[in-house]
């Protein structure tokens, strides 16, 4: 397999990765879901260059046994992949999978958003005339940007 023109190049991305260390899932894990969705999502291509476990663990504040973690993960489910004395680079990610993750990750909001109503006691109608609302804000608003 020959290398891709991001791999000849050797290229650096800077990772968009937010942590909340107020938030009670554990920092691996929010890293680890949102690189996940990078990569699905497309955001980061197939063999784009990674920083490196210290690099990526001082731009987060995190410690270097967490990003390892990450990339340990990662690197078990085909997302990402080493290369000794290279670096870590995007593997190849088929549509299919991608087309999963983008509908999975719509659902756990969907989810997520469903719970707290449920919790604040609303009714399923009035979460779905929420849901409808916003969505027609969301809309209007993405029109007019577009035009």
């Amino acid at each position: 397999m020959s290398a891709t023109p991001a791999e000849k190049r050797g290229e650096h991305v800077r990772i968009p990765i937010r942590i909340d260390e107020h938030r009670p899932e554990p920092l691996y894990h929010q890293i680890e879901s949102q690189l996940r969705g990078l990569i699905l999502g497309g955001q980061l291509a197939e063999g784009v260059l990674l920083p490196s476990i210290r690099e990526l663990a001082a731009s987060l504040k995190c410690s270097a046994i967490t990003v390892r973690r990450v990339y340990q993960d990662l690197e078990s489910e085909g997302l990402i992949r080493t290369r000794q004395g290279q670096g870590t680079y995007v593997a190849r990610v088929e549509a299919e999978a991608r087309e999963g993750h983008r509908v999975e990750r719509v659902a756990e909001a969907f989810e997520r958003a469903v719970e707290t109503g449920l919790q604040l006691g609303c009714t399923p109608a009035e979460m779905e005339q929420i849901f409808r609302g916003i969505l027609r804000k969301i809309s209007d608003r993405r029109k007019e940007e577009t035009t």
